[in-house]
Parts: C-alpha cells; structure tokens; sequence
C-alpha cells in the first residue's frame, strides 16, 4: 500500500486476519456483540492501525468508531482504515504533515448488477467504457467505487458532512494510476484555503 501513499504518511497491511490481537476495553465494547468474522476483521484492523502508529513513533491508543463509523484517532493524527476479502489496512500521518488521507480497498471484481447506476455520474460511465474497450483488465467500475469511497474518508473528517456518490467527478488517469475527485459542492475550507478537489493514487 506504501506504493500509493506520500512519504510522510505510515501504513500496516494484512492479507490475513491476526490471531490474538489486544483490544483496549472501549475496543471492544464496540464489537461485544458482532459476529466472529466481524471481530476478526475489527481487530486486525486494529492490530495494523497500531503498527502504523509505531512507525511513527506513536503509542498504541483506542481507535473507535465516532460519527457515521469514521475512526476516532488521537490528537494530531490523521488516518484511515479499510478492509475487504482477504485484505486489512490502515495509514496514518502527523496532522502537521497531512491534512486528511483516505484509503479503500475492493476486490477487482465488476460491481454488482445496478450499483454502477447509483454511484457513477453519466459522464464517468461513458469514461469507463472507454477505459474498459482500451484496457478490459482491470474492473474500472469498482475502482472507481473505491477512489469515490476513499475521497468520502478524507473529506468526512474535514466536514463532518456526508458527500454523496454524485457530488464528486473522478478523473481516472491510466497511465499515472491516478485519479482527481472534482467536488461538486462547496469543498472544506482549512487554513482559509477552500479545497475543490482531491487527488489519489491507486494500485491493482
């Protein structure tokens, strides 16, 4: 994941679930009644978000889910968590280096039947059938899935607001393996710098 991340910014992954990972108490009132794939995915999710604290120099700390399921991180950290099938990460940066990071990962798969209708903007899925007739490898409609839910992490934290699939464009650049969010509504203001758009990196 260090391969689509800026220097200044620490990243744990896990290709499987870690066995025994110590939760902090408020930790695990969280998943007290989840089911055991959930606790496994929770707590190695943890289990990263701790290494990518260290490598900071950090101490471990609780990391609980606050509003709408973003992770509450401690003072002056930044980050982001994500998991699917077979995949756990966390990133993390000082808040003095980053303003506000996201990350998301999804199995290259085709979306399900529908779902590209909700999230994608009629501009976007003509841009992925151009993408799919040039290069068919790679399942565009999830990435861009994934880049709109890793810009909805990075924006959530600034805003407090929910950022609907159709208030941000994506730009996906092939070449570079990047991708620009144009927000499509008033963008967070930090520092007195009003921000219109996010750029990201992606990996397959």
């Amino acid at each position: 994941i260090e391969e689509v991340l800026r220097p200044e910014v620490s990243a744990v992954e896990a290709f499987e679930d870690v066995p025994n990972v110590m939760l902090f108490p408020q930790e695990q009132a969280v998943i007290a009644r989840a089911t055991g794939e959930r606790r496994r995915e929770f707590a190695t999710a943890r289990a990263c978000a701790r290494g990518a604290l260290a490598r900071l120099g950090l101490p471990s700390a609780p990391i609980v889910p606050g509003q709408r399921g973003a992770p509450q991180w401690p003072a002056n950290v930044v980050g982001s968590i994500t998991h699917c099938a077979g995949y756990r990460a966390a990133a993390v940066a000082r808040a003095a280096n980053v303003i506000t990071l996201g990350v998301d990962a999804e199995p290259n798969q085709p979306l399900p039947d529908g779902v590209l209708d909700i999230v994608a903007l009629a501009d976007e899925r003509a841009r992925l059938a151009e993408l799919r007739a040039a290069m068919p490898g790679p399942c565009w409609d999830r990435l861009l899935f994934s880049a709109k839910e890793s810009v909805y992490k990075a924006w959530f934290p600034l805003t407090q607001r929910w950022l609907d699939f159709g208030q941000a464009r994506i730009t996906i650049e092939p070449a570079a393996a990047t991708f620009t969010a144009h927000l499509l509504v008033p963008g967070p203001t930090v520092g007195g710098r009003q921000f219109s758009e996010f750029t990201g990196h992606w990996l397959i």
